[in-house]
Order: structure tokens, then sequence, then C-alpha cells
């Protein structure tokens, strides 16, 4: 099975006067992008390899957009072609064939379709999954997400008063090294399994690094990203393949890159991007999260994981608000358009799509 895109869609969805001989430096319109949003569902952790009823809750709850959050696939391979056969799986399942021909899909990789558990910059065929990604999700062949150090991008849809912009940073192509948590020389596997043995609490193999040459976007993302922040918009949606504001707990996430994370909210609070809402994956299991310490006005973060993939223990975060959701959910993300007064619900909705999370925002109370 095949899956990528075509010369001639590649040529229409670039737009008019697009040629594939000389590629224009322009971003590439998605003309597939409706012209406003008021429903977006979102998820991540969806494995090839296993059934995907959830489609069908997704499909019923008539979203306008989808965004898939990263690790769309469980790739974890340095050959391509395996690589190329774990998409056709996904292509292959007849929910996400229903959800293709009926909703504009947007997505970002984490680790698991970048290629590697947990991989940054130093993995060797980084180009090469980039290439298959992009593919894939039928990106325009004049996108810059083809030309850029990483596939980060931004989408820009509805007019004035009802203009909603998507910011999906890639925090995989640009990652300095991660620092492991220091076991006394165990494998790391064992030491977790003497833990859970024991009933202790169970952290992440990694420590928090403070060092500012850690980062996971890289100097050209963060330029990238400051402009983007500068643009107007009435919501701001920031997908993010790892969670933003949870606590650090040790696995990947905004918090073990400690300078990305200060330097995130900061970038809210110079820029005064008001109505931004983070939308995270990753978890394998369902949260929202707010925080209200040193930031310009409360920032929400809700979490969508898996699609497929559940993990049976949640990690501590004083930052979760209600509880967790351990199965099998995805995300919704309602706009109700009433000018001032406009809000948006954060839903974490099971496989049946009923809803188990909720929590309603005014966006008068996400002003920078």
């Amino acid at each position: 099975m095949t899956f990528g895109i075509s010369r001639r869609k590649a040529i229409a969805l670039a737009g008019a006067g697009a040629t594939i001989g000389s590629i224009p430096a322009a971003v590439a319109t998605r003309p597939d992008l409706p012209q406003t949003v008021s429903r977006i569902c979102f998820g991540s952790c969806a494995h090839q390899d296993k059934d995907q009823p959830v489609w069908e809750a997704v499909l019923a709850a008539k979203p306008d957009l989808f965004i898939f959050l990263g690790d769309n696939i469980y790739a974890n391979t340095r050959d391509i072609n395996v690589m190329r056969a774990k998409y056709a799986q996904l292509a292959a399942k007849p929910g996400f064939q229903k959800l293709r021909r009926s909703v504009p899909i947007i997505a970002v990789w984490d680790d698991h379709d970048y290629g590697e558990n947990d991989a940054g910059a130093d993995f060797p065929l980084r180009n090469q999954a980039r290439e298959v990604f992009l593919d894939f999700w039928q990106e325009p062949l004049n996108s810059m997400r083809r030309q850029r150090d990483g596939i980060y991008t931004s989408y820009t849809v509805g007019p004035p008063g009802q203009r909603v912009q998507i910011i999906l940073p890639d925090l995989r192509s640009n990652r300095t090294p991660i620092s492991a948590l220091d076991v006394g020389g165990l494998d790391y596997d064992k030491w977790i399994n003497k833990k859970r043995d024991a009933g202790l609490p169970v952290p992440g193999p990694y420590i928090r690094m403070t060092d500012s040459s850690a980062t996971m976007l890289g100097n050209s993302q963060w330029a990238w990203l400051q402009r983007e922040f500068e643009a107007p918009a009435d919501v701001r949606i920031f997908g993010s393949s790892l969670q933003v504001l949870a606590d650090f707990t040790g696995w990947e996430s905004w918090m073990v890159y400690a300078n990305d994370h200060d330097r995130l909210i900061d970038l809210v609070r110079r820029k005064q991007a008001s109505n931004m809402i983070f939308l995270s994956g990753d978890t394998h299991y369902g949260e929202l999260s707010m925080l209200d310490l040193n930031t310009p006005y409360p920032l929400w973060d809700a979490t969508s994981s898996g699609l497929t993939e559940v993990w049976p223990v949640l990690a501590p975060n004083d930052r979760r608000v209600g509880k967790g959701v351990r199965e099998v959910n995805f995300g919704v993300a309602d706009i109700a358009w009433r000018g001032a007064d406009t809000s948006v619900t954060l839903q974490i909705r099971d496989v049946k799509g009923a809803v188990k999370l909720q929590q309603i925002i005014s966006t008068r109370n996400l002003t920078a």
C-alpha cells in the first residue's frame, strides 16, 4: 500500500502557480482547512498493531479539525522501509480512513513516529523520517516544513473575531541530549521493577536540566515561535507532543528542559500572547493541568493520550485539575464564539465518547 501524495495532488495543495521544479519559499496554503473552527478534536499515541475503535466516537463528535499530537504510529526503527510499512498499517485502519475522508487533519510527531524512543537531534534518520512523515500527512511540496530544520508549523483560520491560531512545535529535530537519572549503575528497568515491588513511587528516568544550553527547540525554532506569538489571534492553540504544564516527574516533558519551560511562559508574557490554550499528548493517560504561579494569566494544558495506549499509573502532578483518565481517550476543545464572552471548553472523552473530564475557560481570564 502506498500513502505518499501524488505530484498532481502536491501541486494542487501548493496553490496556483506552484511548480515542482521551482518551489516557492512561502508556506503553502491548506485549502482543505475549514473557514471557521468551533470544535477541535485531538489525540496521541495510536499503535498501528492494535484495533482503533476510538475513531467512531471521534467522528460522532463532528469535529471541524483533528490534531494528531505525536506517537501517531510506533515506528521504533532505524529502517526507513519498516517505518513506511507501519504508516501503511495506520493508513489501512477503517476508522482512520473514515476520519481522513471526513475531517481535515494536521499533525506533529513525537519520539515513536520520529523513529526511536526519547530520541532527539542525534537520531541518524531524522531527515528521512521527516520525508516519510510529511508525505504520509500529505504536506504540500512547497511547505516550509520540508525546508526548515524541523517540522514545526502553524495554521491560522477564521475571520477577525473568530481567528484561531494553531501552533505545532517540533520537540525532536533540534533537541539536545537528555540527562538520565543516576540509579547506581543498575539497569533502569530493573531498578523500576524493584521500586514497584516495594510499593514505592516510580519516577521517570531523567533529571531536570537547568543548563541554558539544554533545549528541545533550538535557536531557529525559538525565533520562529517568537514571531508566531506576535500574530493576532482570538484563540491560540499550542499543540505540544509533550506535556507543557505538568509537574516534573522524571518522564519526558517541558519541565525536564527547565530553561525552555521558563522561556515559553516568559514569551507568552513578553509578547502579550493572550488566549493561549495548551494541548498535549505522550503520557498514555488523560488529564487537565493548570498553572497560575508566576504566569501572565492562568494557563491550561489538556493532555489526551492515548488513542490506543493506556498506562495504569498516573504520575504525580500537583497541577492536575480533577482526576486522570486511565483508559483510551481523545480530547475535545470546543470554542463558543461570543465576542468578549468567548469561552473554550476542554474535554477528555473515552472510547465511547463519554465525557470523563471537562473544564470551561473564559477568554476573559486569558489576557496577558
